[in-house]
């Protein structure tokens, strides 16, 4: 069955399956097979034997090896199973080391001795020396046929060949033939061959060697010898090539001597690690750390002064103040100590080509969905969201491992014509990016950047290309914005596609499900006539009745259909707005995840965020860079960072509940020589402690680990027999392509599907009832019960065991927009703050979940950290007040300050500034971004913090539900545009109570200092560092709302105006100018007669 590039829609309850002719566009297509198993030691592909199975090292555990590393690993190593430790067993087809037993067959003697198609001496001496000098390990493929020694054994000798002992020189040796002894390099023993020497190949004269003498006679150590060794590893190095990357106009050397060199050690550095931890210098590092220890007495030396000294006319004031100062105490340890051991990482992208795009070969990375959310096109423009997609097929990465999803969860039929227009312009805008490799791939940014032709010496060709690709955009724009037009009005009867079909989803909360496969390996092409990505648009179906679960749950459904359509083992999630500004950035991801070391116990890869057009001096924080270049840099240093949303690579098995890979120990030596009376007791407890710890994960731990263990060649029911299918289908769903998808651990699609019962599996796998009695948002996918599923989401992948990794390429990966308005603003960091809360109040909250597994406690420190600090708000709230009410009383928080006091107060003042500027310093981060961060961190939690912990209250215990809310994504008149609008909200109250109360304070303070004359300046001073402290913090909330008078709101204005005169004739009513004691009379000396 066919679709002929129709809008698939259908509902599997109501046993609907309809093919709408939108347009001919694409075609659906399956993807490719997976071929062959992966050999875990060099990453090369198992070959398959004579009898047509893989060749199989280890007949105990199948640990895959690949024959080379097997023969490498018997004949060097410690001739054992890297996994279970079981020693190697000779396999026919392999040479004879030492410690094999006697065997009996004489059918594969040849082999076994080394004495078939032998080669000449000469070049297999040579061949060895070559490769003793190489750094790398393992096979090499060498086109000239030669055995390398990974394929000669180095302890079996032919029959022919004469050895040299250590007695006396074997005479029987002839004139034309000598012994040459191997230098042991690498610290590998010593190989001796004799071998035909032309004339001219070694500048001393070919004799026989005399063991007895020292090799230094022979030129073997000599200064001499050191340099001829210096000279071949300069001519290595000069003839190492970089393979680079797909897609490059030919760059390579054709010389004639470059790949086709034998010598060329071009697997020595693919074979090294993909990443590298690169922690923070000492000179850094150290002070900071010894800065935090400081703090932590000196905290400890300041609450025992302050409880020790309390405030008796002021005691409401001195209790309150302490009561917020613990707390802050207590939030600062939860913040600081994740960050005590931060790193950095760096890739290497060429070491990934070279293991996995062999020149001549199909490329082997790792095949990668890509999905990309939108629910509202009028708050999600279009145009951002086809920017989005443009950069993603446009993505410097092998385009049949790339498939990108657009989830449209609002159903709307702008999403999906804006969508059929950009897979369109797809087939323009993606050869032209490939073809000069522009940045950044996202149309809208690239050409808003401003080019000199000039000064960059730029190509006639590229220009002329780029004018014209640039009309070619400007008239995209044009349709898609006149697609935005005309959806400003719905119809009555609804929108109509092009055939006269109702749109499926005009009723947005009751539609069917559907899918559209825009572009994909066999539709079409761009107009150079190369394959494009695939392209598939998806909105589940929505009923009435249903929890759709908000962003969570269409995640979750793009999860589902991705495995039955691709199926990639890895996953990018992108917001509509985050484009992709590193074409490479999908590379970064995988040297971490594939490398064949570290890469198996990742789940996932976060990339920070960046943002485009905010103003110059960020004024709401948006770019938030303290806590994406210092918070997440510690968090890597522990367990990984946390997941924050959009920009991160996942691994699917991660994400489908199992526990991460654990590494076997080797069993302990036991003693045979007690009776087992002896160790009856050791036993029981060894017994019941290791059933009391598996016991709470029986039925995980049997489905997880067994099925790590089974190799890829075994047939999917084999493997559906280790657990019941009831079991699969509770987990997983009622969906058997879906649950044969979930055990391809290296993805691809089950053989055998035809078109017509994916697309059937995929309407099933988005129904609105199909994760009904399953583990869906549970223990699998991205987890429900809070509005900020991404921080619970990479919680519980933490709690399986697994670990996270950060990534900062030098270019920026992804670039979005943020909300520069300071109403949005408040909104977007009220949402996230109530998700904190619902997690707080949830089973899952890091207090009490999760002990036991492989949490570590200062990743734990840091969750607890990202769902508290909402609580902060009351004493930062009255800890803000605190000042104003000491200016209005006379009173204040502190007693009368002594000189240990005052030394304790300053340290107190300097290790906080310490710290900062360390931490600055080894972050990378200017003042003014930390200045931005502080400032907003008093607004936001003056304000969306207060509000999100009430909110949270209410929906959690009296089921009072929050909508949620989508911010804008751009403004449409203009630069910044945005920045001085002020939309009423209630989360402007509390912030401007505040800031009107301080001034206030300050005001009658200062007019109270001048009247009772100069005694009264020195209590002021403490009074207003503290007043001023808070005004000077809620300085942007000020600017923001005097910043254009003219938008500045009328309730605003009012709201100053009656709290101002509501404190001024409180004040009034205190009359503080009047003398507190008796009033003395005096005559003032005028007759007034």
């Amino acid at each position: 069955m066919a679709t002929n590039g129709r809008l698939v829609a259908g509902s599997h309850n109501r046993n609907e399956f309809v093919l709408i002719n939108a347009d001919e566009v694409a075609r659906v297509t399956s993807v490719k097979e997976l071929s062959g198993q992966i050999c875990q030691i060099c990453g090369d592909e198992i070959e398959i034997t004579d009898n047509g199975e893989p060749f199989v090292a280890c007949n105990e555990c199948a640990f895959p090896v690949c024959r080379p590393c097997y023969e490498y690993e018997r004949r060097e190593g410690n001739q054992a199973c890297p996994q279970c430790k079981t020693r190697y067993k000779r396999i026919k087809g392999s040479p004879r080391v030492d410690g094999d037993e006697e065997e009996d067959d004489t059918d594969d003697l040849e082999n076994e001795f080394d004495i078939n198609d032998r080669k000449d001496p000469h070049h297999i001496a040579e061949a060895m020396l070559s490769s003793r000098l190489n750094i790398g390990r393992g096979s090499q493929a060498h086109v000239s046929g030669i055995t390398t020694p990974s394929e000669v054994d180095s302890v079996s000798v032919a029959q022919e060949i004469p050895l040299l002992t250590y007695g006396n020189e074997d005479v029987g040796i002839s004139s034309d033939k000598h012994a040459l002894i191997i230098p042991p390099f690498m610290g590998r023993g010593k190989r001796i061959h004799p071998m035909s020497f032309p004339d001219g190949f070694m500048t001393l004269p070919p004799r026989p060697m005399d063991p007895k003498k020292d090799l230094a006679v022979y030129g073997y150590g000599t200064v001499a010898w050191k340099e001829r060794m210096e000279e071949w590893k300069k001519k290595q190095n000069e003839k190492l090539q970089v393979v680079k990357h797909q897609g490059g106009n030919g760059g390579g050397n054709n010389d004639g001597d470059g790949v086709d060199d034998p010598d060329l050690p071009m697997m020595d550095e693919g074979r090294q690690p993909l990443s590298r931890k690169l922690p923070i210098s000492s000179s850094k590092i150290s002070p900071y750390r010894l800065i935090i220890l400081l703090r932590l007495v000196i905290l400890g030396l300041f609450f025992h002064y302050r409880i020790l000294h309390p405030v008796n006319d002021a005691y409401g004031l001195w209790l309150t103040s302490v009561i917020c100062e613990i707390w802050f105490a207590v939030s600062w340890i939860f913040d600081q100590f994740p960050k005590w051991d931060p790193i950095v990482r760096e890739t290497y992208l060429d070491r990934l080509s070279l293991r996995y795009e062999k020149e001549g070969k199909p490329s082997d990375l790792a095949d990668i969905d890509i999905f990309v959310s939108t629910v509202d096109p009028m708050k999600e423009p279009p145009l951002i969201t086809a920017n989005t997609v443009l950069s993603i097929l446009a993505v410097d990465y092998p385009v049949d491992k790339v498939a990108c999803y657009v989830s449209d969860d609002g159903a709307a039929m702008l999403t999906f014509e804006a969508l059929s227009e950009t897979s369109e312009f797809a087939r323009k805008w993606v050869p032209f990016c490939k073809k000069f490799k522009i940045e950044p791939r996202a149309p809208e940014w690239y050409f808003a950047q401003k080019l000199d032709y000039l000064k960059d010496k730029v190509n006639p060709s590229f220009i002329r290309e780029r004018r014209a690709m640039k009309r070619e955009y400007e008239e995209f724009k044009v349709r898609i914005n006149g697609l935005v037009a005309m959806a400003q009005k719905v119809p009555e009867d609804g929108w109509t596609m092009q055939d006269g079909t109702p749109w499926p989803g005009n009723n947005v909360r009751d539609h069917p499900g559907m899918i559209q496969v825009f572009l994909g390996q066999n539709g079409v092409r761009d107009i150079e006539g190369n394959l494009l990505p695939r392209l598939v648009y998806v909105s589940r179906e929505k009923r009435p009745g249903f929890d759709h679960h908000k962003k969570a749950g269409a995640m979750n459904a793009l999860i589902r259909v991705s495995a039955v359509i691709s199926n990639a083992p890895y996953l990018l999630n992108v917001d509509c707005d985050h484009y992709i500004n590193n074409s490479k950035a999908l590379r970064e991801a995988m040297c971490f995840m594939m490398d064949p070391t570290s890469g198996k116990k990742i789940c996932y890869v976060q990339f920070p965020q960046r943002f485009d057009g905010i103003d110059r001096h960020d004024r709401y924080s948006n770019r938030n860079v303290v806590f994406f270049d210092i918070n997440m840099k510690g968090l890597d240093g522990i367990q990984g960072p946390i997941y924050v949303g959009t920009g991160c690579v996942f691994r699917r098995q991660a994400l489908y509940g199992y526990d991460a890979p654990v590494k076997k120990k080797p069993p302990r030596k036991t003693c045979n020589c007690l009776p087992k009376w002896c160790c009856c007791c050791c036993r029981s407890r060894k017994k019941n402690k290791k059933g009391k710890s598996n016991k709470k994960n029986k039925d995980t731990s049997k489905q997880i680990y067994a099925l790590e263990n089974i190799e890829e060649g075994i047939e999917d029911n084999e493997k559906s027999s280790l657990m019941p299918q009831i079991k699969f289908e509770k987990k997983f769903g009622q969906s058997p392509v879906f649950i044969a998808s979930t055990l391809k651990e290296a993805g691809g699609v089950p053989t055998g599907a035809s078109t017509a019962s994916l697309l059937n599996e995929a309407i099933h796998v988005i129904s609105c009832g199909y994760e009904d009695k399953t583990d869906w948002g549970k223990e699998i996918g991205w987890i429900y019960g809070s509005v900020t599923e991404d921080i619970l989401t990479g919680f519980k992948m933490h709690c399986h065991g697994w670990r996270s990794v950060y990534c900062i390429p030098k270019r920026p990966a992804f670039k979005g927009s943020a909300p520069i308005n300071l109403s949005d603003r408040l909104h977007q960091v009220l949402r996230w703050a109530l998700g904190s809360v619902e997690i707080l109040l949830s089973r899952h909250c890091p207090i009490w979940y999760g002990y036991g597994c492989g949490l570590k406690p200062l990743e734990r420190f840091s969750y607890i950290n990202s769902i508290v600090y909402p609580i902060t708000s009351i004493p930062l709230i009255a800890y803000c007040t605190l000042p104003a009410i000491c200016l209005l009383t006379g009173k204040f928080i502190v007693p009368e300050i002594s000189n240990y006091a005052s030394i304790l107060f300053m340290a107190l003042f300097i290790s906080i500034a310490a710290t900062g500027i360390l931490e600055m310093q080894w972050g990378g981060v200017g003042i003014h971004d930390w200045w931005r961060n502080e400032q907003f961190w008093v607004i936001g939690g003056a304000s969306s913090h207060l509000f999100a912990l009430i909110q949270g209250l209410l929906k959690v215990v009296g089921g009072v539900n929050t909508n949620f809310t989508v911010t804008s994504k751009a403004a449409d008149d203009g630069e910044f545009s945005d920045l001085y609008l002020f939309k009423w909200t209630s989360l402007l109250i509390p912030p401007l109570t505040l800031l009107v109360f301080n001034l206030i304070g300050v005001i009658i303070g200062v007019a109270d200092a001048i009247s009772n004359g100069y005694e009264t300046w020195g209590p002021l001073f403490g009074k207003l560092f503290f007043s001023l402290w808070v005004i000077l913090h809620l300085y942007p909330f000020l600017k923001g709302f005097l910043g254009k008078q003219d938008r500045l709101p009328t309730i605003l204005l009012v709201w100053a105006i009656l709290l101002a005169s509501i404190f001024s004739l409180l004040w009034a009513r205190v009359n503080p100018f009047v003398s507190k004691g008796d009033i003395v009379l005096e005559v003032c000396g005028l007759d007034c007669n």
